[in-house]
């Protein structure tokens, strides 16, 4: 019976052991540095030729959240293209919730917290057209410049846009 027991233990070890290396690894979060505005803006804008996407979003954004893989996975797939997410949800959540969820949806890409409140000032410098709702992409490079204040429905959404206006 104790031989059994033995067995039994190390079979399970084994498997829990074997099961753990073969684990997605989750993305690592080192910081989420938090601006203002001032601070966010020269990311705003470049002087290359390879295409950047800037996302505004927030965790309590359903569209924004699930956006947030297609444009993870496009920037997974385009590695000239530039990926910053602004992140317009609190500070005092950066470790607690942000981080959190930047893990568990394995986002890796660029992350910041913009912390300014006066939006009625910064949303009109972004785009004077933008009404401020969320999701909101700026898609651009030293030539052209486009504004997007909409989710996109999947990768082939995003990859048109950025194909038929880019290429």
């Amino acid at each position: 019976m104790k031989i059994k027991f033995q067995r039994l233990s190390f079979l399970v070890f084994f498997i829990c052991l074997i099961t753990s290396c073969n684990a997605p690894k989750k993305t690592e979060i080192s910081e989420v540095k938090v601006y203002n505005f001032d601070q966010l803006e020269p990311q705003l804008y470049t002087e290359s030729s390879n295409v950047t996407i800037v996302n505004f979003w927030a965790m309590w954004c359903a569209p924004c959240v699930k956006e947030l893989p297609y444009l993870q996975q496009y920037a997974n797939e385009n590695t000239d293209v530039e990926l910053l997410l602004v992140s317009l949800d609190f500070p005092k959540d950066i470790d607690t919730q942000l981080k959190p969820f930047l893990i568990e949806n394995n986002i890796s890409a660029n992350v910041v917290l913009l912390d300014d409140p006066d939006s009625n000032t910064w949303i009109d410098k972004i785009d004077p057209n933008w009404s401020g709702s969320i999701p909101f992409t700026i898609i651009y490079n030293n030539e052209k410049r486009l504004f997007y204040e909409r989710a996109f429905e999947n990768i082939n959404d995003l990859e048109n846009e950025i194909y038929q206006n880019f290429n």
